[in-house]
């Protein structure tokens, strides 16, 4: 996906170049400058790296372990049905940022799918379809920040209604998340998901020709021998995390709640959370303060590659902006294409573009400056088709094997990658339709 990216990057600037490769690439390099040095992308970008420093200390300070041997405690979780009922919560209870959501969800629920023999593989669903569908329903989180950046260089006014207008226009990602409550809550196994199922009940996590993608320790340190778990060292970083959101939203908006800087507060929020981390850590002495550098600067690190997608997504929204795709696709699409059928074409294609991409979030700076325009252009209220762009995205990256948040949760529940993106397919698609008929009657709506 970076080449891909990267690619449409360095066209787009070649384009406007008058086609000089040479030209297209110092300008391309420029453009990436630009978005860096761009004050409300700058603390996009730094929100991605202080998540993977946030992630790193919880699971350093014995915060993430301490929560598990809690609840299991507390007989919370006694059987297969609460186990998956728990990864659901988790996931849509910390709506903050899709990976920390993944990550904290996995670490926490992992043991006890393994305890109760329900399979890796639907513990990766689980996580993976709470994540970013519950992060795009809920605005006040960095995927609020950054849709509300685009929307606001495109020009729309009062951004924050529009976005929260989309809301019950999401129709995959309420779709999805209610697909999974009740997958969670009834066992409801289907296709390649029940096969995995029955191996697991059987004993065996993988299948003989799989393996794990990967340790989830090599995403942060275990917790040195020695340390006492406790889960205060994780759950008072998330909440002080959570609740910070709505203060810094307020205080940046002067009062006003809806007018407040998302990417300024997201950037707050984490940051709060990294400090809880390290005051809990430091006053506990559970790490020198030498740790706390090597373990932070080891959690940034491993979120480096998410920051990269993140940073020519932007770049290339913005040379999208500069070639006018948007009015060259409204000025085709306003004449070819039935009213009725626009809406839903819209999350289709962007739905294509995120699974090829892997990208939801590139995938939102490529199709709102195309399905903004469109709507403006036709003189037809926008609220629809930024619904329609988000909700496509968020289901092609859904089904991507190539996107961060399939990756990662594969990660986060030590599952093999390739039978996570088999086996949640079907609900993946299953949902999808459902958003597709729903955008469909959107379509026929707006067409009277």
């Amino acid at each position: 996906m970076y080449l891909s990216l990267a690619a449409g990057v360095w066209l787009g600037w070649t384009i406007l170049s008058g086609w000089n490769p040479l030209a297209g690439t110092a300008t391309s390099i420029d453009a990436i400058v630009d978005t860096v040095t761009e004050p409300g992308n700058a603390r996009v970008l730094l929100f991605t790296f202080a998540i993977g420093t946030l992630i790193a200390l919880v699971e350093a300070n014995g915060g993430v372990r301490g929560f598990v041997e809690w609840v299991e405690r507390r007989r919370w979780v006694t059987d297969g049905r609460r186990a998956q009922m728990l990864a659901w919560t988790i996931g849509v209870v910390i709506f903050i940022e899709s990976n920390i959501t993944v990550l904290v969800a996995g670490s926490i629920c992992r043991p006890l799918f393994d305890r109760f023999r329900v399979s890796r593989e639907k513990l990766a669903y689980l996580i993976d379809s709470t994540s970013a569908p519950v992060c795009i329903l809920i605005p006040f989180n960095a995927w609020g920040a950054y849709i509300l950046t685009l929307l606001a260089g495109l020009g729309v006014e009062n951004a924050v209604p529009v976005l929260i207008a989309t809301i019950p226009l999401n129709f995959y990602a309420l779709s999805a998340l209610i697909l999974a409550g009740v997958s969670a809550w009834r066992g409801l196994d289907i296709g390649p998901m029940a096969a995995a199922q029955e191996r697991t009940a059987a004993g065996e996590l993988h299948w003989e020709h799989t393996v794990a993608i990967a340790d989830p320790e090599e995403i942060a340190p275990p917790p040195r021998e020695g340390i006492p778990l406790r889960p205060v060292n994780m759950v008072l970083p998330i909440a002080s995390m959570v609740l910070m959101m709505p203060v810094a939203m307020y205080v940046t908006g002067d009062g006003d709640l809806m007018a407040g800087s998302g990417s300024v507060s997201v950037l707050w929020a984490v940051m709060t959370g990294i400090g809880v981390a390290a005051v809990l850590s430091l006053a506990q002495k559970l790490l020198s303060l030498e740790e706390l550098g090597t373990v932070g600067v080891r959690g940034a690190g491993g979120l480096t590659g998410m920051a990269l997608v993140l940073l020519l997504a932007l770049t290339l929204g913005a040379v999208t902006q500069e070639l006018g795709t948007g009015e060259y696709v409204a000025g085709i699409v306003g004449d070819r294409v039935p009213l009725f059928l626009l809406i839903p074409l819209v999350f289709l294609v962007a739905a294509g573009i995120a699974f090829a991409t892997g990208s939801s979030w590139g995938t939102f700076a490529i199709m709102l400056p195309i399905a903004v325009p469109i709507g403006v252009a036709l003189g037809l209220p926008v609220t629809p088709f930024v619904a329609a762009s988000l909700s496509g995205g968020v289901f092609g990256d859904h089904c991507s094997p190539i996107s961060d948040t399939t990756i990662v949760s594969s990660l986060a529940s030590a599952s093999d990658h390739i039978e996570h993106v088999r086996t949640q397919l079907p609900y993946a698609l299953a949902a999808g339709a459902v958003a597709a008929i729903g955008f469909s009657l959107v379509g026929v709506w707006l067409s009277f």
